[in-house]
């Protein structure tokens, strides 16, 4: 279990670094680079290759904690992006941050801690049934479709909510698919990796889920898409470890009172967080190495 802690706060920490650098990186870029002019342009920026250096890191440390611990433990732990994200704003951009973003992310850690505590996750196998695999993904992968039709018309706090939405559960469908990709590695080694279907599943979730991701973005305000990215995501991949990879928690229904409350404190946290933190970055208080 500390193993999973660490590579999952670790995980957090680096996609927390991936998004702030490269913001900081598109910052100041002139309207006159594009196409492959901005690619060069962005190559060129130490900011952005430590962005997607920190993006690769995240990748591998979520992909550690997922094989070594419990797919319900290392999702809700990479909630914490968000209060990382809090800290480096404050530390290396130097921006000022309000009392009640601090307050929030501090409910968030605390309602987290709860949560794992009072929900003693444990167990889980490596296999995991056939015909599990097909019923989730026909229920996840039907819900994603409809959301993504849904939002294709509306008003666009109502289009961010639903594309937020199929893209969180995308992404727990994706963490699913890591856990099962490197146990897949680690059984079979690279080359026999290649002959199972997960490693090709992830690579199609990777990209729906940016898809989607930046379509919730683009078409709504971030306070809306934002907090239904980062609290759906770990209550879909709850449900997917018990339903796929047969992960256990307290059978005490006091237990299971206390950490059902405290996810949905942890949810209101976030929420309260990605309202009550800066918006963007200053610009008189540039990102430096």
């Amino acid at each position: 279990m500390t193993v999973t802690i660490i590579f999952a706060l670790a995980a957090a920490l680096a996609n927390a670094v991936h998004l702030m650098t490269q913001h900081a990186a598109s910052v100041g870029v002139s309207n006159k680079h594009r196409g492959w002019d901005l690619v060069t342009f962005l190559i060129r920026q130490p900011l952005w290759l430590l962005g997607w250096a920190a993006a690769a890191g995240g990748f591998a440390f979520q992909a550690v904690a997922l094989h070594s611990g419990q797919l319900s433990v290392v999702q809700t732990l990479l909630v914490t992006e968000l209060v990382f994200a809090l800290v480096l704003r404050r530390f290396w951009v130097h921006q000022h941050i309000a009392k009640m973003a601090w307050t929030a992310a501090l409910v968030t850690c605390a309602a987290l801690a709860v949560f794992l505590t009072a929900a003693e996750p444990h167990g889980g196998h490596l296999q995991p049934d056939a015909a599990d695999w097909v019923f989730a993904l026909a229920v996840f992968g039907g819900a994603v479709a409809v959301l993504a039709v849904m939002a294709r018309w509306g008003s666009p706090v109502r289009r961010a909510a639903l594309y937020a939405t199929a893209a969180s559960i995308t992404w727990a469908l994706m963490a699913a698919f890591i856990k099962a990709t490197t146990n897949v590695l680690a059984a079979s080694g690279p080359v026999g990796m290649l002959a199972h279907w997960p490693i090709y599943a992830l690579i199609a979730s990777a990209v729906l889920g940016s898809v989607l991701q930046q379509a919730a973005l683009q078409v709504g305000p971030l306070s809306v898409s934002q907090p239904l990215i980062v609290v759906v995501d770990p209550a879909v991949a709850i449900v997917l470890s018990v339903w796929i990879f047969d992960e256990r928690f307290t059978v005490s229904v006091a237990q299971k009172t206390v950490a059902g409350a405290a996810f949905c404190v942890m949810a209101m946290g976030v929420t309260v967080l990605s309202r009550a933190a800066p918006t963007d970055l200053d610009p008189s208080m540039p990102m430096r190495l």
